[in-house]
């Protein structure tokens, strides 16, 4: 057990599978031929000529059926972002984009105020769905990674640099808008607003220099019908909507189920549990916050795909390690449920039969992350948070984990 331990809890052995099978991934949809690297990922030829349409003025939101399928719905900032890979072959261009997307989120990890082994655990956790995102080239990991460098900068009082991940990771896709959650940890709020404003003004205007003020304003005032138009998409797609609404919609076959009647109250239980003001400076209570609102805002968005749940799981994993007395039996029994019907259910190692006549159909994959999200806002409202806890619970030798590399 303890040589098990060594191997499973080794630095190199944990990089090799957040990276390699990140890559094993990615490299199945990429070919050479005539000299060239291309590749057939859709979403990156969709990421590629966000850059391009922003160059040559041309939509971002319409159609290209001869360059790739389905529709772009990100801003012109992401444009900026995708830029140094775009101008690369295909095939190359997005091996580097997904192998920069799995260091992004590694690396955010990495830096979290955790121990080594939490950090260590967090990673393990969520090896099979970074390999999942990676295989559908999608930029998740990205906007998770600007959510926890927005708490991790707020908590070291940089709040200049967490308004930058704020407002980036909504400049290109609006769950980055999360990390205004932690609004109440800063001990400068004042600042905070006024660099969320600055880096706002900055990061509208960047992209003028290589495209036109005109155009950039029509691109703003396209996006909102755009995100409209695939909202009301998403209401009746087989792919997307996989939320607590569409869940129950699903289960109940209710074909017009009224959303707000589950969203308002996940927004006030939400809203609840961030207003008991004397743990705000209380790192585990600050933590389980961060958990919610990674969970919440993907259970309750009515955009969620399957590849979005490494968002969630991301906080169902800070959520576990954040525990501090000995776990229950339900909590684990918790955590195996979302590893088996959330994590790997997308993928091959789950019965296909299971998939696609019963988790598929009914969105069962969100069950164990709403049941999560409750006993997450049930332990905000509930929690004697210590002071100072007790990380031995977490604890093993420094030389089989991750060296503690907080900021």
């Amino acid at each position: 057990m303890l040589t098990l331990k060594k191997v499973i809890f080794n630095r190199p052995f944990l990089l090799f599978l957040w990276f390699g099978l990140s890559l094993f991934a990615v490299v199945q949809g990429v070919h050479y031929h005539d000299g060239i690297f291309t590749t057939d990922h859709n979403n990156y030829i969709i990421y590629k000529h966000n850059i391009l349409n922003l160059i040559h003025q041309h939509s971002l939101f319409g159609a290209e059926p001869e360059f790739y399928f389905d529709l772009n719905h990100y801003g012109p900032v992401f444009g900026l972002i995708i830029a140094p890979f775009a101008l690369l072959p295909d095939g190359i261009g997005v091996v580097l984009w997904v192998m920069f997307l799995a260091w992004s989120l590694y690396f955010a990890i990495i830096k979290m105020p955790l121990t080594g082994f939490q950090k260590t655990v967090i990673l393990l956790l969520n090896i099979n769905s970074m390999m999942g995102s990676s295989g559908n080239v999608q930029v998740n990991p990205l906007i998770i990674a600007f959510v926890l460098f927005s708490f991790i900068f707020i908590r070291k009082q940089k709040d200049f640099w967490a308004a930058l991940m704020i407002v980036l990771g909504t400049a290109i896709k609006l769950y980055g808008v999360v990390g205004l959650a932690f609004f109440f940890f800063s001990d400068n709020k004042i600042k905070l607003i006024l660099s969320l404003v600055f880096w706002s003004v900055v990061l509208f205007l960047l992209p003028m220099a290589i495209s036109s003020p005109e155009f950039i304003i029509k691109t703003y005032h396209d996006w909102y019908p755009d995100l409209v138009a695939k909202n009301a998409a998403n209401m009746t797609s087989t792919r997307a909507y996989v939320c607590v609404m569409g869940m129950i919609s699903r289960i109940f076959n209710i074909p017009n189920f009224p959303t707000l009647s589950v969203l308002l109250p996940g927004m006030a239980l939400f809203a609840w549990s961030m207003f008991r003001i004397k743990y705000w400076r209380n790192l585990q209570y600050q933590l389980l916050l961060l958990a919610s609102t990674l969970i919440f805002s993907i259970i309750f968005s009515s955009s969620s795909e399957p590849p979005t749940y490494i968002i969630a799981f991301i906080g169902i994993s800070i959520w576990y390690v954040n525990l501090d007395r000995p776990i229950t039996g339900y909590e684990r029994f918790l955590l195996i449920f979302a590893l088996v019907l959330t994590n790997f259910s997308p993928s091959d190692l789950f019965p296909r039969y299971l998939r696609v006549n019963y988790v598929l159909p009914y969105y069962l994959n969100v069950l164990p992350c709403l049941m999560i999200w409750l006993k997450i806002v049930y332990e905000m409202l509930t929690r004697e948070f210590k002071d100072h806890p007790d990380e031995t619970l977490w604890h093993l030798p420094s030389k089989t984990v991750i060296k503690n590399e907080n900021p």
